[in-house]
């Protein structure tokens, strides 16, 4: 198959092309500037809010598939940018999912739990969405955009992805590894569920998506709802580090700029049922993720 892939320099981006060169596909990856990842596959700088670069872009490379994890995930970033915000998540999902259809092409669109509002987590894929700020809210309309631009698409909600090594910026897990093994710190919160997931597993269950052409919501997530100071200390434990370093804390007392679901997580049974790449445990995730970090030490 021919694939497109957004955010290419990015952390899904990244492994999507590795997984979906190595299967034997064709990949073009799209990024912003310079190709910044390995791998023999085809890269194009493309900003994906000018709708003229991407049509011509995915135009080109006649894919078969379009799977689009590229997205302004800074969620406080977002919230001081509104503007920024929607142009990165509306606007550019909007021109991908229009070229996309024009292509004749499947789309696999990639959203967050964050399109809930952390009321009465986990949630199933049918629950009901109701975003609280501005990254949220640009995300749940991008949703929107791409069921209406290019229908029989496949929206595949995730969160909190990490891995190693990081892209652009420290994600979640690769940044309490930094700072646990330099003997610092971290506060995490203990009343914010969530559902850690892992991003090379991750873009497993995104490619199957595209690879079968599969429409609808998934929830493409780690199999397991967890606290994120219990997070930490599991990672502590498969690191080694010291899980005192660990400090608990609540997420009101931090005054964030935009707000957070608390009673989040993903409920994954529909992708564990339907797909051959099944959502991994904490202890799997962990595992595999300190393998990746000790083989780049």
């Amino acid at each position: 198959m021919r694939l497109v892939v957004t955010g290419a320099n990015g952390l899904v981006g990244s492994r999507l092309c590795a997984q979906a060169t190595a299967a034997g596909h064709t990949v073009v990856g799209l990024g912003r500037g310079p190709k910044r990842t390995e791998g023999p596959h085809a890269y194009v700088s493309c900003d994906l809010t000018r709708a003229a670069e991407v049509e011509q872009a995915i135009a080109a490379a006649k894919p078969d598939v379009v799977l689009h994890p590229a997205s302004m995930t800074n969620v406080d970033g977002c919230e001081k940018d509104p503007s920024g915000a929607w142009a990165g998540n509306v606007d550019a999902t909007v021109h991908v999912a229009k070229a996309t259809q024009a292509a004749g092409a499947h789309l696999v669109h990639v959203s967050t739990d964050y399109v809930f509002d952390g009321d009465a987590g986990p949630y199933a894929e049918d629950a009901l969405v109701n975003p609280r700020g501005v990254y949220a809210l640009t995300k749940a309309v991008a949703e929107q955009a791409a069921r209406t631009f290019a229908p029989g698409c496949a929206i595949a909600r995730t969160a909190i992805v990490y891995g190693w090594p990081a892209a652009a910026n420290l994600n979640f897990g690769a940044w309490l590894v930094t700072t646990l093994s330099a003997g610092q710190q971290v506060k995490l919160f203990e009343d914010q569920v969530v559902s850690p997931s892992l991003a090379d597993n991750v873009a497993a269950m995104l490619l199957e998506l595209g690879e079968r052409r599969l429409g609808g919501v998934w929830h493409t997530a780690g199999a397991e709802v967890i606290d994120r100071v219990s997070f930490g200390r599991r990672l502590a434990g498969v690191f080694g580090f010291d899980e005192r370093l660990i400090i608990p804390t609540r997420m009101a007392e931090l005054k964030l700029p935009s707000p957070r679901p608390l009673r989040s997580g993903l409920i994954t049974g529909k992708v564990q049922a339907q797909l051959s790449a099944r959502p991994l445990t904490i202890d799997e995730q962990l595992q595999s993720f300190h393998a990746h970090w000790q083989g780049r030490r």
